[in-house]
């Protein structure tokens, strides 16, 4: 929706380079957390406790970056949902072996680039099938929790599904990138839905390397 803009316009360069910039930080961070903090001590928090400073802090950072037009309170939004998520990628890649991870790595970071492109070539074609992404996506979600929470079994389809979902927000996101106005807000606020699209795709291409 956002069509207009009070803010100052950047160049085209700038914004790309600042897109580019926030998502270098994400995985910075991830990293980071993966290197220093140990698994085995998240492991020992207890479980709800956990989930639900997990999802305040998403959210709170969600809410921060879509709500205002100020870089600086974007990024630090944009930061409560890297942390969260940096932390489950620790928990979860710490189940895998290294060479593993690295190929899980590469295909996702091959991946991001093709749907990039073809948002920037299609960007109408993604738009038109946001709502559909969204409705599959909670769709997905809602059997997999059932699945697990009340079935106790896990079907593999389920982890293609949402790889194939967050393939199609990848190309949404980056073709609205492109859309809206060029802002350093704007390229922050990109970066951050661009974020949660491929750590969410990475998560689900490891658990599909892991199985074979």
């Amino acid at each position: 929706n956002r069509k207009s803009t009070s803010s100052e316009l950047i160049s085209p360069a700038i914004y790309n380079v600042t897109i580019g910039l926030c998502l270098f930080w994400g995985v910075f961070v991830n990293w980071l957390l993966v290197v220093n903090i140990a698994p085995e001590s998240l492991w020992a928090i207890n479980p709800w406790g956990f989930f639900i400073g997990y999802f305040a802090s998403c959210f709170f950072g969600v809410y921060l970056f879509n709500s205002s037009e100020k870089p600086l309170i974007s990024f630090v939004g944009y930061n409560f949902v890297v942390v969260p998520f940096g932390l489950i990628v620790n928990m979860v890649v710490s189940r895998y072996d290294e060479a593993l991870v690295i190929e899980a790595i590469r295909i996702t970071a091959g991946v991001t680039l093709v749907m990039m492109i073809l948002g920037s070539m299609y960007p109408k074609f993604f738009q038109k099938i946001s709502g559909a992404l969204t409705v599959a996506l909670l769709a997905v979600l809602v059997v997999e929790l059932f699945q697990i929470f009340v079935l106790g079994i896990h079907h593999d389809w389920i982890d293609w599904a949402v790889a194939v979902i967050f393939c199609g927000y990848i190309g949404y996101d980056w073709g609205r990138a492109n859309q809206i106005p060029k802002t350093l807000d704007n390229a922050v606020d990109s970066a951050a839905a661009l974020y949660m699209d491929i750590i969410n795709l990475f998560l689900r291409i490891l658990r599909i390397l892991g199985r074979k």
